[in-house]
């Protein structure tokens, strides 16, 4: 691992001033450390990876909008100890593959010389390229991704923590306790079926300690767990067996939006017909509802964030409405839940940017990061509060897919862990 003060001379006599769309000239190594030291506006730069395509791409579908909102923001430079310092976002595709990621993020690191990078979008792409800042002492900001996975995925200590590298969304218990919100007082048999992939995400979400299995047990649910099934599987008729012979009135898990169709096709070809269907990941995303077709009706998620959040940008004011409507304003497609968590990546970025006692000292910077504590667009961040070292949690309701005339929306239907987040409907069983 370099040291950070190598890193940091390394990064003073390499950056490049960037502006408005415009590069400078690059020039010999000492030249560019007077530049850095003395020009009137030095550049920050800031490396931003996302799963743009591959099965993942879903969670990306709001970049552009973000990116080029962002830009337009910190157009004008951010001012930090009495200068202003540009801002240059540098994007790159993780294609929904974690080796690609990693890639990418040794590439930002080692060759674009970024000061922060920011990822977001499941462990497949947020836990790589943390592992990349953590090895090269860059600073570090991730989200979409619940924390056990990102965590104890890449071998935190809850004693110890990560020194570079820091994380802000909800945990599996709440992700938990929002589901059970749901189910309870329904009154459908509490026999689930368990719909785990074998990756970090199914992992996490299938774990007998830090996973459903015993807060499902705690609660009165028996949960049907077969096993892990590969990602990208073409044959789901073992589960759908499995659930039908215990009689499983409840479907959940963490699946990839393909796999769900698979598995959902597959069980109205079988006959199986559970009454609630919960699905983590897969349901989050109005094109995929659609694409179901009537059969997306009544499908239900977690929802981490949405036009009826009482949230608001703290780097431009804008409510969560405000957010959403201007997306599906400018794109002509409805909001997705990432949008708000996208967002918020860069009003931590500006945060730090703006606090930091030192922008040319990568210490300085994660010291700005550890004690952030602003109210974002997705609620509050604030690394002093935990659960573990290096996280902080975001609000968590429960939502389903319901008929709003020639359209389905997303309405959120259980917010005990989350009252200030309002209901917008009730839990309808499937037909």
């Amino acid at each position: 691992m370099k040291s950070t003060k190598r890193t940091t001379i390394n990064r003073q006599m390499n950056r490049r001033l960037f502006l408005a769309g415009s590069s400078a000239l690059l020039a010999a190594p000492a030249i560019l450390r007077s530049s850095r030291a003395y020009a009137q506006t030095p550049t920050l730069k800031v490396g931003h990876v996302s799963p743009r395509t591959g099965p993942l791409a879903g969670f990306a579908e709001a970049d552009d909008y973000v990116l080029e909102a962002i830009s337009q923001r910190f157009s004008a430079g951010i001012e930090n100890n009495g200068r202003t310092w540009a801002i240059e976002v540098i994007s790159k595709d993780s294609q929904s593959n974690p080796n690609r990621a990693a890639e990418v993020a040794s590439q930002l690191i080692l060759e674009d010389e970024v000061d922060i990078i920011v990822a977001a979008s499941t462990p497949d792409t947020v836990n790589p390229v943390s592992d990349q800042a953590e090895i090269n002492d860059v600073p570090c900001i991730t989200t979409d991704c619940p924390w056990q996975p990102y965590f104890f995925g890449r071998g935190g200590n809850p004693a110890e923590g990560f020194r570079n590298t820091f994380h802000f969304f909800w945990g599996l218990e709440d992700v938990i306790a929002a589901f059970l919100d749901m189910w309870g007082g329904t009154g459908v048999a509490p026999v689930v079926g368990g719909l785990f992939p074998n990756d970090a995400d199914g992992n996490a979400w299938g774990d007998p300690v830090n996973g459903l299995p015993t807060p499902l047990a705690e609660a009165g649910y028996n949960l049907i767990d077969p096993g892990r099934y590969q990602p990208m599987s073409d044959d789901f008729s073992n589960y759908i067996n499995a659930f039908k012979e215990a009689g499983c009135e409840i479907v959940t898990g963490n699946m990839i939006a393909p796999d769900f169709g698979t598995f959902w096709s597959q069980a109205a070809q079988q006959g199986f017909a559970p009454k609630i269907v919960t699905i983590g990941k897969a349901l989050l995303f109005p094109s995929v509802i659609e694409g179901l077709g009537e059969r997306g009706n009544g499908l239900s998620s977690e929802v981490w964030w949405s036009p009826n959040h009482p949230f608001a940008s703290s780097l431009t004011g804008a409510s969560a409405a405000d957010l959403a409507h201007g997306f599906t304003a400018a794109t002509g497609r409805p909001w997705t839940q990432p949008i708000g968590f996208k967002h918020a990546l860069f009003e931590v970025v500006a945060d730090v940017v703006a606090r930091s006692a030192d922008l040319e000292d990568p210490d300085a910077t994660l010291e700005a990061i550890r004690t952030t504590a602003i109210d974002s667009i997705v609620g509050p961040i604030n690394w002093a509060q935990g659960p573990v070292p290096n996280v902080t949690k975001t609000p968590l309701v429960a939502g389903q897919w319901q008929r709003e005339g020639e359209g389905i929306e997303l309405k959120i239907v259980a917010n005990s862990s989350a009252p200030e987040i309002p209901t917008t409907g009730e839990l309808m069983l499937l037909d």
